[in-house]
């Protein structure tokens, strides 16, 4: 069936049977719950959070209901968790949306800082979000992909960085004597990527919190703590795979696992990137996953001056250039950034490492990825 078929029954399903029976089973609906009802309705979390029933010991608590409650707590844009367990007891209708019919049987703080460090271990939203890709962009054709990172400011402390012995000693500048031996640089993260399963590739990624710097458009540079989230959007402001890394880490350095991954979830044809990823690496794999990338020209590599001038001279002639026309949808990168920082979490993040501030971003990016998907029919 086709993906926009798909859509416009499950917008049907929810417009005209799931709607009416929540308002009489548990009253007036807000915007915010519709919201949280849709997003709820599409992903289906529950199918991948495990439960084990019947274990010597206290029981768990309902791991489902904790799991919709960590998605209303996205949708909502929380900022701590303390909030929502205030507003589950106060909203009886967001209570009974998580599965909680009493507001004494919401868990307390630290039930859910187990159970979510669960859903972080087990990758819990990451593995819905690629799920609900997979399903939805199975047969469709994506134009563009446009490849971006955003800075993700953490209350963790920084890790230091300890400088590396040199593998051999400095020599002096100058030609080298007759008869010495030169040795050869160490290789580049992006050089040896090259060669490198995705595996590999991901576990040389370094991800612990530390500092990040970066120029903003004015030339200012700007500082900041914690961690960087790499993502790529498909038409329509679809985050289609996203990755953590430290802050310090250049965006170069994870073009080429995050190219993998999203050519093993959707078929795209173009790749569209600033200059921070203008390498050779990077143009070649593009083009052997059958794409067609379009990156802007970093001044550093000394293309920037000639491109422009030959951009000049064709727009001179009286047309404007295809490429020109096509980089302009990467802005939808910059949009997804706004929208999961704005209205997802993505500027509230109070856990530490890794792995958490990873799950708690894929419980934003799981939320605007369904809703952008359902404005396709709305």
């Amino acid at each position: 069936m086709p993906l926009r078929e798909t859509l416009t029954n499950t917008w049907d399903h929810i417009q005209g049977f799931l709607f009416p029976r929540l308002r009489e089973e548990i009253g007036p609906l807000t915007a915010q719950h519709e919201r949280l009802v849709i997003v709820l309705e599409v992903a289906r979390i529950e199918a991948f959070v495990q439960m084990w029933p019947g274990l010597p010991g206290r029981p768990p608590q309902d791991r489902h209901a904790l799991a919709r409650a960590f998605v209303a707590k996205a949708v909502l844009d929380l900022p701590t968790t303390s909030s929502l367990i205030e507003r589950l007891a106060v909203d009886a209708a967001l209570r009974r949306l998580c599965g909680w019919e009493r507001a004494s049987q919401v868990p307390s703080e630290s039930t859910f800082s187990r159970a979510f460090g669960e859903f972080a271990d087990s990758s819990l939203p990451s593995r819905v979000h690629e799920a609900l890709v997979k399903k939805t962009h199975k047969d469709r054709l994506v134009g563009h992909i446009a490849r971006d990172a955003t800075a993700i400011a953490a209350r963790e402390k920084p890790v230091r960085a300890v400088p590396a012995a040199p593998a051999t000693p400095k020599r002096k500048r100058g030609r080298p004597k007759k008869g010495e031996v030169v040795a050869q640089p160490e290789p580049r993260r992006l050089e040896l990527q090259v060669g490198q399963t995705l595996s590999q590739m991901l576990a040389d990624l370094p991800t612990c919190c530390n500092v990040g710097t970066k120029r903003n458009a004015k030339g200012h540079t700007t500082s900041w703590i914690g961690y960087k989230l790499h993502i790529d959007t498909a038409d329509g402001d679809i985050p289609i795979s996203c990755l953590l890394t430290s802050a310090s880490v250049h965006d170069s350095q994870v073009a080429l696992p995050l190219a993998t991954i999203t050519a093993s979830r959707v078929t795209n044809l173009y790749d569209l990137m600033d200059s921070a990823y203008d390498a050779p690496e990077i143009r070649d794999k593009s083009r052997a996953f059958g794409h067609v990338p379009i990156v802007d020209c970093n001044p550093r590599r000394g293309g920037k001056a000639q491109a422009e001038a030959e951009a000049r001279a064709k727009r001179c002639a009286g047309y404007e250039l295809a490429e020109d026309v096509r980089y302009n949808q990467r802005s939808s990168a910059e949009r997804v950034n706004g929208n999961l920082k704005d209205n997802s979490g993505g500027n509230h993040v109070r856990v530490r490492g890794a792995p958490k501030v990873f799950c708690h971003l894929m419980f934003g990016i799981l939320v605007v990825t369904v809703e952008q998907i359902m404005r396709l029919v709305t």
